[in-house]
């Protein structure tokens, strides 16, 4: 099927009628080429669509006799479109799909625009195939009176208008299976809707909804129902009809209590009941493993009873729940409490803002020029942007983090860290439990910044007045710091790290089973001047040792100044006073202390040793294919406890060799994996630098990477054996295929970590490189030199990421419905097939034609899969970067063409704990 892409037309002069407007777009332009074979015609890309539609209705193409679908830009002159749309019936009589979107303009913040259709002719009506409409993101105040009247529609899509009811005459559509009107002002729904036998997925999120009639219950046919981000209160007992129902999205209401025949729907595979006000749920509910219930108050006693007339009413807080990955939302002076899709929570208080404000926010994958880490911090989230950056508010704002709580947190406590002018500080911070593996990091923020969940080793801090004080470490009774009366002429502010060090250890390193050592101490002030008197510094003595029975001679106080990375012997310069349990010194500037006990004579490079064994990680490397495409690899470095439970998990979908021996590395530290023996990476990717691919190590993240390789070699006379190897560090200029003198050096300081077996099968008869059954995967490139391609690689990266989602991105990208209808009958039970389809077949169809990867990114954004979009921006960006750098090569373009630098502005160097 081909489209014919109509280009930019000279501006007219406003008509005065729709007839005159008519004549006018026949005669004024430039002539249309004829009209190709097919039947799909996309007229919404440029400004003119109306007047090309007209000009070919007017030449009585006998191709349009066959068009079934018709894509028109809701942003078209109101008359003009009129007109046009009332020539259909005559000239498209086949009409099977016709989307009138807006949304394709933006304003000066990026926010998408409403289209200017109000109303549609009534002569649509009699457009007898026509099955799937799209009228969303434009400015309809009621349904137009035609829409009920097409029989044959099977899906209508009225989302983001201003809809404030839906007549009861859309209850006479027999063929409907799919209704969409989220983001509306609907108050209540019509009786007539639970008429619609046919319906099986219905959404009505984003409505002001308060109440749903018992007739919704006679939806035999209904599999999904979508009903969040409304004012419900209660549930119809009629639910329990939905015999059908495998989907129900209810969260972000105001539910009180559910039903508990909701627990008898024999399909029910979710039930998401989220961020409502149920206290008490039954049973039945309570225990399914398929509902959700977060961010419900229950147990919680019930809230005081309503104020005595003539109290002032506080207008509820607005609640928003951003389920897509849209990147900014409105805060006004009545505040808001906000939850994004990316676990991330924000309270606005009222009064916070003084004005309205756009915030804009992005989770950024992390690395080390973004996470500002010390020794033995870890890192357990992805960076958060908020902006606008350094808006002050006149409240703070509160910020939830969600992350996966580390397993040890014996004297460690888990922190927000944020990036305040030019210094990263940590925010007081307090933990909040949403299930056993899954807590909440909050902090209240002056704010908007850079914000990151740390968990560090326990801190404690305090102001040290001139009159002298006490500071103490909560995670060890045993250490403390004495500041004796004029210690400082001005107060500052000291704080202290305190990290348990196990004996094991250190007796394996030095190879002396009596060895022992106390915890190391770690402190800081905020002068960088010394103390004017000496301080007093505790520590305990190392485990089984005493004052009373130690060999002085045995006994080592070991000193770290940052940024040094030597430790010293200072036993010799410094006055021990022992006690029975503790040993005391004296200094006047702060650093690192640490207390041995050994009969090694020199230890200062022991403790040097001992100290980046504190901060090593073992882990494992693992290399994984798809059963069903060996091409698909998956690439992951893990701490060793987690490797049997992840390989049971994945081994159902995924074969390979037996995980790599088991490596040591510091938390932040790069690797990559460069792929060998004839085996290459098929994709250009940001993380990709000359065929390896990049990746940063943090104990608690997942360190997973799924890549699509391609080999040069034939496949139809043999198997290709190749492997992948992981390397230290960042890409080296180059990196041999066979580094053997590399490979027998092992340790931290070792290039090379392991090598792990890659095979692509041979090719059976004529099999062709990358086919399934039934599935054509042809070679191609989607997009052009400058504004960059989209590999087959990268286009099932895409289609791995879009799941059930697939459909909305059909229609998005001009697909017709009954193409989708045949889709899902030829591949049914397979949604990878699926997928796969869709996108191939309309990308074959795209050769060629300028602006297909762009329009690819706004379907994907159309379709709330921002996600996505964002992946692909970053492969098209990539592309255009090196096209540029191609041409400065050969001296085409001036030496300062740049590419717009897309990554955030630089970070500060990490503060030393």
């Amino acid at each position: 099927m081909a489209a014919v892409e109509a280009g930019p037309v000279p501006a007219t002069s406003a008509p005065e009628d729709a007839a005159r407007d008519a004549s006018e777009a026949v005669s004024a332009g430039p002539e249309v080429p004829p009209l190709p074979a097919g039947n799909r015609l996309s007229l919404h890309l440029h400004p003119g669509g109306c007047r090309q539609l007209l000009r070919l209705c007017a030449q009585q193409a006998p191709q349009l006799l066959e068009v079934d679908f018709l894509q028109l830009s809701g942003h078209e002159d109101p008359q003009l479109l009129e007109a046009a749309l009332a020539r259909l019936p005559w000239s498209l009589p086949r009409l099977r799909s016709l989307v009138l979107k807006g949304g394709q303009r933006r304003d000066a913040l990026g926010a998408c625009l409403r289209g200017s259709l109000t109303t549609l002719p009534a002569s649509l009506s009699s457009l007898a195939h026509l099955a799937h409409l799209d009228l969303s993101f434009n400015s309809l105040e009621t349904l137009p009176a035609c829409v009920p009247q097409m029989c044959g529609l099977d899906a209508l899509l009225l989302s983001r208008n201003c809809l404030s009811e839906l007549p009861a005459a859309l209850g006479t559509l027999p063929a409907l299976t799919f209704l969409a009107v989220t983001h509306n002002r609907l108050r209540t729904l019509p009786p007539a809707l639970g008429a619609l036998s046919s319906l099986q997925r219905l959404d009505l999120s984003g409505n002001l909804l308060e109440a749903l009639p018992p007739e919704i219950g006679g939806l035999g046919s209904l599999a999904e129902l979508n009903l969040a981000s409304n004012r419900l209160q209660s549930l119809p007992s009629s639910l329990a009809g939905l015999r059908a129902l495998r989907l129900f999205i209810l969260h972000s209401n105001l539910l009180a209590s559910v039903p508990a025949s909701l627990a008898c729907l024999p399909l029910l595979t979710r039930l998401d009941l989220r961020d409502n006000q149920l206290r008490d749920v039954p049973p039945e509910l309570l225990e399914a493993p398929f509902v959700r219930l977060q961010g419900n108050p229950l147990g919680r006693p019930p809230p005081d009873p309503p104020s005595p007339p003539g109290t002032p009413v506080v207008p509820e807080m607005p609640r928003l729940l951003l389920t897509s990955d849209l990147d900014s939302f409105a805060v006004t002076p009545q505040g808001c409490s906000v939850t994004l899709a990316c676990g991330v929570r924000l309270q606005f208080p009222a009064g916070a803002a003084a004005a309205p404000v756009t915030i804009r926010y992005r989770l950024w994958p992390p690395e080390p020029r973004l996470v500002p880490l010390g020794p033995h911090d870890a890192l357990l989230s992805g960076v958060l942007e908020l902006q606008p950056h350094g808006a002050a508010f006149q409240q703070e704002v509160g910020l939830w983090l969600l992350f996966v709580p580390p397993r040890a947190r014996r004297c460690r406590e888990v922190v927000v860290r944020t990036l305040s002018g030019n210094s990263w500080s940590d925010l007081e911070t307090c933990l909040e439990e949403e299930a056993p593996t899954r807590l909440w990091a909050h902090c209240q923020v002056p704010h908007f910044s850079w914000f990151l969940v740390v968990s560090r080793p326990v801190s404690d801090a305090r102001l040290v007045p001139p009159e002298g004080t006490l500071l103490c470490s909560s995670g060890h009774a045993g250490v403390r710091v004495t500041f004796p009366p004029g210690a400082t002429e001005e107060p500052r502010r000291v704080r202290m790290q305190v990290v348990h060090v196990g004996s094991r250890a250190l007796q394996a390193l030095l190879g002396e089973p009596e060895a022992a050592s106390s915890p190391l101490l770690c402190l800081s002030q905020s002068s960088p001047s010394s103390f004017l008197r000496p301080v007093t510094v505790q520590l305990p003595l190392p485990p089984g040792v005493t004052g009373l029975s130690l060999d002085r001679a045995r006994l080592h106080l070991l000193h770290r100044a940052a940024p040094a990375a030597a430790w010293d012997d200072v036993t010799a310069q410094v006055a021990l006073e022992l006690t029975h349990l503790y040993a005391r010194f004296r200094v006047t500037r702060f650093s690192w202390y640490w207390l041995w006990y050994t009969t090694k004579a020199c230890v200062g490079s022991l403790a040097q040793k001992a100290w980046e064994r504190l901060r090593l990680h073992r882990v494992n490397l693992i290399a994984l294919q798809r059963r069903r495409d060996p091409k698909q690899v998956l690439l992951q470095c893990l701490p060793r406890s987690k490797v049997d439970a992840t390989l049971r998990r994945l081994l159902e979908r995924y074969r390979g060799p037996e995980p790599s021996d088991t490596v040591e590395m510091f938390e932040g530290e790069k690797f990559f994996a460069a792929f060998e023996r004839g085996i290459d990476i098929d994709a250009d990717r940001p993380d990709c630098v000359e065929g390896r691919l990049c990746f940063v190590f943090y104990s608690h993240l997942k360190n997973l990477k799924e890549v699509y390789v391609t080999t040069a070699l034939d496949r139809r006379a043999r198997a290709v054996r190749g492997q992948v190897s992981f390397y230290r560090g960042e890409v080296p200029e180059g990196v041999p295929e066979e580094a053997e003198a590399a490979r027998q050096k092992r340790g931290p300081a070792a290039l090379w970590m392991a090598t792990l077996p890659i095979k692509l099968p041979r090719l059976r008869g004529c099999e062709g490189p990358t086919r399934e059954p039934g599935l054509s995967l042809a070679p191609l490139n989607l997009g052009d030199a400058e504004t960059g391609f989209l590999t087959q690689s990268n286009l099932l990266n895409v289609a791995g990421r879009l799941g059930p989602d697939w459909p909305a991105v059909a229609l998005h990208l001009g697909l017709p419905y009954r193409e989708l209808q045949r889709i899902r009958h030829e591949f049914r039970d397979d949604l990878d097939g699926q997928v796969r389809h869709m996108l191939f077949s309309w990308a074959e169809r795209q050769a060629g034609q300028p602006g297909a990867a762009g329009r690819l990114v706004q379907a994907l954004e159309q379709s709330d899969r921002r996600d996505v979009a964002e992946e692909v921006r970053a492969v098209l960006e990539l592309g255009r970067r090196k096209y540029q750098e191609g041409i400065r090569h050969t001296s085409l373009a001036p030496r300062n063409l740049a590419s717009p630098d897309r990554s955030p502005s630089p970070s500060p160097e990490p503060a030393q704990a």
